[in-house]
């Protein structure tokens, strides 16, 4: 797979995220998903991704930057939101905050099979003080 290829699978998979497409994440996802050193499977990645939008109902993935190295794409999103309530630990009760997250995917068969995730909470933090 080429790097354009993989890019291209990660923008439609950012596409499925954002209209919470959720009977199409298998084609983005394997069914044996790994999230942080911890198999949840497709099931699970799906779970985890219906209760960020429960409790984020504006939660929108903002592409910054993309790196493409196959089997690896390494991206920088940006969000900017208003969680319900408590978010990553902060009591957030529906103010807007700005943050990111930095993620790495490793894709087989043209499906993430395991991903790194970490979000910058130091910025959260700073706007709610």
């Amino acid at each position: 797979m080429t790097k354009v290829d993989l890019a291209n699978i990660y923008r439609d998979y950012i596409a499925c995220l954002n209209s919470q497409d959720w009977s199409k994440l298998g084609q983005f996802v394997d069914d044996e998903a790994i999230h942080n050193g911890r198999r949840i499977g497709l099931s699970g990645y799906r779970e985890m991704l219906e209760r960020d939008f429960e409790d984020i109902p504006d939660l929108y993935f903002n592409v910054r930057m993309l790196i493409s190295d196959p089997p690896y794409i390494a991206s920088r999103i940006a969000f900017d939101c208003t969680p319900k309530g408590r978010f990553l630990g902060l009591d957030v009760n529906g103010r807007r905050v700005s943050f990111s997250e930095n993620v790495i995917y490793e894709f087989r068969g043209g499906k993430i099979v395991e991903v790194w995730s970490v979000l910058d909470k130091t910025a959260i933090e700073a706007q709610l003080s």
